[in-house]
């Protein structure tokens, strides 16, 4: 059931988000400063591509350099994405085939507002429940 969700996602705007966050990352790569925000950028555009059977977790070594990235990251861009999730998965859950897609952009909202000091596991893996 994942694969199907995934492929009908990739379809419909997962390859559209994939591209807007990886032209993000490549932008935000150019200077040194971004090169972390354009990793995360990277990793969330991954992460938008195949949202079924994955989720994200807290990574216990993230220190207080991620937690000073996360608050540029929110103020800069974090919560512009997160509005545009939340306005896409509204209206993707008024049908009722939408709604699991909905949902997919209803998690994607965590790590596009605090990307930094998370990393994205499959929903199978053991330590995915940490």
């Amino acid at each position: 059931m994942k694969t199907i969700l995934n492929v009908i996602w990739l379809v419909l705007s997962g390859f559209w988000l994939f591209l807007g966050y990886l032209a993000a990352g490549v932008l935000l790569c150019i200077t040194i400063i971004g090169i972390p925000f354009g990793i995360a950028a990277f990793r969330i555009g991954v992460y938008a591509l195949w949202p079924f059977g994955y989720t994200t977790v807290e990574r216990r070594d993230a220190g207080a350099p991620s937690c000073v990235g996360n608050v540029l990251w929110l103020v800069l861009a974090g919560w512009w994405l997160a509005l545009a999730h939340i306005v896409t998965g509204i209206l993707l859950c008024i049908t009722i085939i939408g709604i699991p897609f909905g949902i997919a952009n209803f998690k994607l909202i965590p790590v596009s507002l605090l990307p930094l000091g998370r990393e994205i596991v499959r929903t199978d893996e053991p330590f995915a429940t940490r």
